[in-house]
């Protein structure tokens, strides 16, 4: 017998419109006081007249108290479950995506609250951020053998939200070997060794494959700017895609050094012009330099973590984008880019018309992109569409 999560009057409402979780305020703590739970622990969700809403499982000290697991208050998380979900995650990313390198598992979307899996061929890098998945993980190490017989599972599990869940951070290959602690994936046509160890996050931000395809058709013979390059995401598939040359800027010399290695894996070395140092001083050094170029990508991480940082991250995407735009030919694209889930769909494209009014330039926004398949949106969680893209001309005023 499982216990009882009891909601307050009508806060049943958010679950019934498609969201899946519990905010700690939405809770009857009378009936149903918080302190009684245990992270981890597994609830049938009721409404306050006590009809059921589903299962969920618990996080009782933070403000999203309970994920949704399912619908039907008799299903519970348990090795069968995962097996079926993360076989129909599967399905749904071979439909869209060749070479088996995608986000396999997409945390709520995919029904398995706390998990993100990026798959790399035969290279598996789970992370896992709530203290349910964390009890259940070799549950979920079956699951995935079962379902796709990786040759390598790693599990990266450090991050800031294994630390809000209480959790110790750790790092570790716990089935397999790597090469060079990296896992190899093609994306756009375009070979890479994805730092799954010592990288950011799993390695890889498989999110922008859709922005950066359409990117690459834009490439050809010009002069390319990757700003925040990471490993050479855009910049790398610029140059595989008939751009003449390829700067990329980027803090960290390790970053940078696996630019040099991707480059070289397509055969483009001789392109690339590497950047080390702080973006922002990095492209006023570029401007007092006198160089100029037809596209310019601004990839930025998250300048607005929380809700509290919008006003001081919205200054810093209009600072870095008026950088940027100020380094374009006179008909130049820019690519701009943000992650952060608190920037409000418009702003973006809104910071572009008010930097060319400012800097007395055309912009003409031709594309928008979020995130790809593999980053599935629930239409009743907005924090699920997180990634935005604009790609602009930028003309000489009419």
């Amino acid at each position: 017998m499982h216990p009882v999560l009891r909601l307050n009057a009508n806060s049943e409402r958010r679950l019934k419109g498609g969201h899946l979780w519990v905010y700690s305020n939405e809770v009857d703590t009378n009936a149903s006081p918080l302190k009684n739970y245990e992270p981890g622990m597994q609830v049938v969700v009721e409404a306050a007249n006590g009809k059921a809403l589903g299962t969920a499982v618990m996080s009782p000290e933070q403000l999203i108290c309970a994920r949704l697991i399912s619908r039907n208050p008799k299903q519970f998380l348990d090795a069968s479950l995962m097996v079926h979900r993360l076989k129909v995650a599967l399905s749904t990313r071979d439909l869209w995506y060749p070479h088996q390198c995608y986000r396999w598992v997409y945390g709520d979307s995919d029904g398995l609250p706390g998990v993100v899996i990026d798959r790399f061929g035969d290279v598996v890098v789970v992370q896992i951020s709530s203290v349910a998945m964390e009890q259940r993980i070799d549950d979920l190490l079956d699951a995935i053998n079962k379902v796709a017989k990786p040759r390598v599972i790693v599990l990266k599990n450090d991050g800031k939200l294994r630390e809000t869940e209480g959790l110790e951070e750790y790092i570790r290959i716990v089935q397999g070997e790597l090469e060079d602690d990296c896992a190899p994936l093609i994306e756009n046509d375009t070979r890479f060794m994805a730092p799954v160890i010592h990288g950011q996050k799993t390695g890889w931000f498989y999110d922008h494959r859709d922005n950066r395809a359409r990117l690459n058709t834009l490439v050809k013979d010009k002069r390319v700017l990757d700003v925040f390059s990471y490993v050479g995401g855009w910049g790398v598939q610029a140059a595989n895609h008939g751009a003449s040359e390829v700067h990329c800027v980027d803090a960290s010399a390790q970053a940078l050094d696996w630019v040099e290695q991707n480059a070289a894996l397509n055969g483009v070395a001789e392109k690339m012009v590497c950047w080390e140092g702080d973006a922002f001083a990095a492209l006023k050094q570029l401007r007092d330099n006198g160089e100029k170029f037809d596209v310019v990508v601004v990839d930025p991480p998250a300048f607005i973590p929380r809700r509290k940082d919008i006003k001081a991250g919205e200054l810093a995407y209009k600072r870095i984008n008026q950088l940027a735009m100020r380094l374009l030919n006179r008909d130049g694209i820019i690519m701009s880019a943000s992650c952060s889930m608190h920037l409000g769909e418009t702003r973006l494209p809104d910071m572009l018309r008010e930097l060319g009014r400012e800097l007395d330039r055309d912009v003409l926004i031709q594309y928008t992109g979020s995130q790809g398949a593999d980053h599935p949106v629930v239409p009743a969680i907005p924090e699920t569409r997180y990634l935005k893209a604009v790609s602009a001309r930028v003309l000489p005023t009419r």
